[in-house]
């Protein structure tokens, strides 16, 4: 486990039969996947929300493996308002316009990825192990998945009221 916040970089540690491992000391941004549009981009992380195990590592800001975060929007924003022809002032081809009306006129963001975008972070899945590679890597949750933990956060949230 490594904090978020620390000040450093990542060092090596434990030589295990010829490997090394990299704890990262501070992270502050990631690769992130949004798989249902099959893109990848590189996001800052903002904040740690949830963690399944211990409300400790969410007060500490601490990154571990299946922790849920919060992320930067704007990376995904900018790509998707760019590939399905969203607001832009940028002057365009006929052709790149024509494409980009196709492939607008079959999509369909979902309204609580929606809802994100307007609030400028979506929420995140860590899926590396950062205390052991010295990454934060990740995926955007999306359908039951995102209702799931938004749901968990509301009751923890809560507290015992939400019961």
């Amino acid at each position: 486990m490594q904090n978020v916040f620390l000040t450093g970089g990542w060092g090596r540690f434990c030589y295990d039969r010829g490997h090394t491992k990299y704890r990262a000391l501070r992270v502050d941004s990631g690769n992130f996947s949004w798989g249902s549009q099959a893109v990848t981009r590189k996001a800052r992380i903002l904040n740690v929300r949830y963690n399944a195990s211990n409300n400790e590592l969410v007060r500490t800001n601490t990154l571990v493996k299946n922790c849920i975060i919060e992320i930067d929007a704007t990376p995904f924003k900018a790509w998707y308002d760019q590939f399905y022809g969203g607001k832009s002032d940028a002057k365009v081809s006929r052709a790149v316009t024509r494409k980009q009306a196709a492939r607008g006129s079959n999509s369909s963001l979902d309204k609580d990825i929606e809802h994100q975008f307007t609030k400028g972070r979506l929420l995140a899945c860590v899926s590396s192990r950062p205390g052991q590679s010295g990454r934060c890597d990740g995926y955007i949750l999306e359908g039951a998945e995102l209702k799931f933990y938004e749901h968990k956060m509301q009751k923890k949230k809560g507290g015992a009221s939400a019961k």
